[in-house]
């Protein structure tokens, strides 16, 4: 799988409302069908930080999220609302899926 988490610093009077303005982003890369998932959180420490999780199928299915109408809008629309260039890591792994955190079992 692709695995990739990104740092979206968004300008501060945008914050708040930065699930409704990445929402049709959001949906439309969920609705994607090599997309295993896609999650934003919001920075404990830093109010106007989300961070977006993503994990994609195979290159395949990269290729495809990168090549879509939706990213493609994307790439226009949302940037005007971010305070500087996206910070990402990007990585492949060998699982398809989260594993578990062993050293925190819960019976």
């Amino acid at each position: 799988m692709i695995f990739i988490t990104a740092k979206f610093q968004v300008k501060p009077e945008h914050a708040d409302n930065w699930p409704e303005i990445s929402r049709a982003f959001t949906e439309a890369t969920r609705a994607e069908a090599g997309c295993l998932w896609f999650d934003w959180s919001r920075s404990l420490d830093d109010p106007n930080e989300y961070v977006l999780v993503e994990a994609f199928r195979d290159d395949d299915a990269g290729v495809a999220h990168v090549s879509s109408d939706h990213f493609k809008a994307a790439q226009q629309q949302l940037p005007p609302y971010l305070a500087r260039t996206p910070r990402i890591v990007n990585t492949k792994l060998e699982q398809d899926d989260w594993s578990l955190l062993g050293e925190m079992a819960v019976d």
